[in-house]
């Protein structure tokens, strides 16, 4: 299952959740909402109407966004908190999006 990260390129919030998941092995796909065209999963739009949807499905509409094995999980304070608690490698090997399940930073 994959993993989706919607960020914007200028977030430093969204810069260190994408640090920690390339830090992991995360197999995972930005999607980046501030360029000027925004694929994402079945959806192509602008960003601000990815943005719209994302909100629609989740919640949330700060950045990060993510979303692991198809379930929201929160923004970066979530993935950080989880990450800490030692819950996010498990969570990320679950959803098998991660290379290394013994990958512990």
């Amino acid at each position: 299952m994959q993993s989706y990260l919607s960020c914007k390129t200028w977030c430093g919030y969204c810069k260190s959740v994408k640090k920690l998941f390339s830090e992991l092995n995360v197999s995972y796909k930005v999607i980046e909402l501030d360029e000027e065209k925004v694929i994402c999963m079945d959806l192509i739009g602008d960003g601000g109407e990815i943005q719209s949807t994302i909100k629609e499905w989740t919640g949330q509409s700060i950045v990060p966004n993510v979303l692991i094995g198809g379930k929201h999980i929160g923004g970066s304070d979530a993935i950080m908190e989880k990450h800490q608690a030692g819950k996010l490698v498990p969570l990320l090997t679950e959803a098998d999006a991660i290379a290394n399940a013994s990958a512990q930073i």
